[in-house]
């Protein structure tokens, strides 16, 4: 591991310590709440919308997990801000891990996505295109 790998995991722990956007908006477009059973972690993801029904304007999540699972969500809710609703659904795990910076064990990998899924499942459900009460990355 380089010194590069050390910078990723400072950012990690930055952003579980302090992380952004961390709370509940207040009229948000869509909300949608998921866990990863496997070790507990629980996120809820609000998201609004601009005017045009497809930029993300506000991003705001809770919860609670390991540093992985909230690192990540804080890292995403800033990622989403200004990106369309489609590009949030092409999204898929190899974004969400270039994002971290590190490699992530096969273990933690739900940890890491936990965010990214919970997101891209309340949008196609605002879409009208799934209906699930609660995400999990057991599906």
């Amino acid at each position: 591991m380089g010194l590069g790998s050390d910078m990723y995991r400072q950012q990690i722990l930055d952003h579980y310590k302090n992380p952004r956007n961390y709370g509940e908006l207040e009229d948000p477009t869509f909300t949608h709440i998921g866990e990863n059973p496997m070790c507990g972690d629980e996120i809820r993801m609000d998201v609004k919308l601009a005017d045009d029904e497809e930029t993300i304007e506000q991003v705001a999540f809770s919860g609670d997990g390991c540093a992985i699972s909230q690192a990540s969500a804080s890292m995403l809710s800033t990622k989403l801000r200004g990106k369309t609703v489609d590009e949030l659904l092409e999204m898929d795990r190899d974004d969400v891990v270039d994002m971290l910076g590190v490699d992530i064990s096969p273990m933690r990998v739900k940890c890491a996505v936990l965010a990214e899924k919970v997101a891209q499942d309340g949008a196609e459900i605002y879409q009208g295109e799934l209906d699930v009460e609660k995400t999990t990355t057991e599906d």
